[in-house]
């Protein structure tokens, strides 16, 4: 049999040893006798548990000591509400980069609470491209980006700076976290669901400047407002306590493995050995401009036609898993996220290859 690569957009593929860890967690935590899920989440071993995961985030992304990292629910999508609510006026702007359906969902959320300028937006050319003009408003409280885009497969490599002197970036970088070196500084809040660079779903990160809060003058739920969190140390509410113990495994594996520089070596290495096939095989496309690339999802498609169903038999069959573009844009889609090896990479340009001489 095959082995087995899975190039799923999300929930994503993790490390053998992140998942050996985590069944065992599941069975008997640390030689307590039970299982990690059985714990409460006041106990020691897990609050030393979710300290430590604290401290992975900060040491491996350099963590500024004014930023408060949070272990929240609700994917990014709860984000999109969460932010709006507790940075934006009523009466207030914020600006947004449209730059695929994630960023329009955060969009249409953000309406709900105050003004939202659209800054820039690639939808006319089917998000093929980051926009390198933003008409930004001069007094939006926030821009927002989504760094890199799942089903179009861009990414932005050089963030805009809001014109605004007292604004701030937040960005949504849920599936390229960990993947490269970022300035933190250069955010007022950073957020990322897990399950693509993290862990599996259900625990989403915050990383959050503390004194972009209490500006604004709402009610805001109790259970959605980040003073909350950040006062009770992500334990306002039982969290999701497996969720965080494989984040923990995956960035510890992460910081054993060199950190984000030498992952983003390696996903450099990784993506332009895929692009480059798709540029060689007279059989596929890119749909992406060149300088837009993203180092995390490859979308492709067949350059005059061709037979998608058979094309992802092809590859099911010599292991190569769940390859199938997003339902909204077909084609073909490799997620090429930090765990998965430059193995499975290689695997598919041979599939791709095979494919091409039958």
């Amino acid at each position: 049999m095959s082995k087995i690569y899975n190039f799923s957009a999300g929930p994503a593929v993790l490390d053998s040893t992140v998942l050996e860890a985590t069944s065992k967690a599941a069975i008997d935590y640390q030689g307590h006798g039970i299982s990690l899920m059985e714990m409460s989440h006041r106990s020691k071993p897990v609050m030393d548990m979710v300290a430590e995961t604290e401290n992975l985030v900060r040491v491996l992304l350099q963590v500024p000591d004014q930023y408060y990292v949070l272990f929240l629910q609700g994917g990014a999508s709860l984000q999109f509400a969460m932010i709006p609510m507790n940075l934006l006026g009523e009466n207030q702007t914020a600006d947004y980069t449209d730059t695929g359906a994630w960023s329009a969902k955060a969009i249409k959320e953000a309406q709900l609470y105050g003004n939202v300028n659209v800054a820039c937006s690639s939808k006319e050319s089917v998000h093929n491209h980051i926009p390198k003009e933003l008409n930004q408003s001069e007094a939006a409280v926030y821009l927002h980006v989504t760094s890199n885009n799942t089903i179009y497969g861009t990414q932005w490599y050089s963030y805009p700076k809001p014109i605004n002197a007292d604004g701030y970036l937040v960005a949504d970088m849920s599936s390229d976290i960990f993947s490269r070196p970022i300035h933190v500084s250069q955010f007022g809040l950073i957020y990322a669901g897990a399950q693509k660079n993290m862990g599996p779903a259900g625990v989403t990160l915050v990383i959050i400047r503390g004194d972009i809060l209490g500006k604004v003058d709402r009610t805001i739920p109790t259970m959605m407002n980040y003073q909350t969190q950040m006062d009770k140390s992500s334990m306002f509410n039982t969290p999701p306590v497996m969720s965080i113990y494989a984040v923990n495994r995956t960035l510890s594996w992460l910081k054993e493995n060199g950190g984000v520089e030498a992952m983003a070596e390696k996903n450099e290495r990784k993506a332009k050995k895929l692009y480059d096939e798709i540029e060689r095989n007279p059989l596929f496309i890119s749909p992406v401009a060149l300088e837009d690339r993203s180092l995390m999802n490859v979308p492709f498609v067949f350059a005059d036609g061709g037979d998608e169903a058979d094309f992802l038999s092809f590859c099911d069959h010599r292991g190569l898993k769940t390859l199938k573009g997003h339902r909204s844009v077909g084609g073909f889609r490799a997620s090429i996220y930090n765990a998965m090896p430059e193995a499975g990479v290689d695997a598919l340009i041979h599939a791709m290859q095979e494919y091409q001489t039958n």
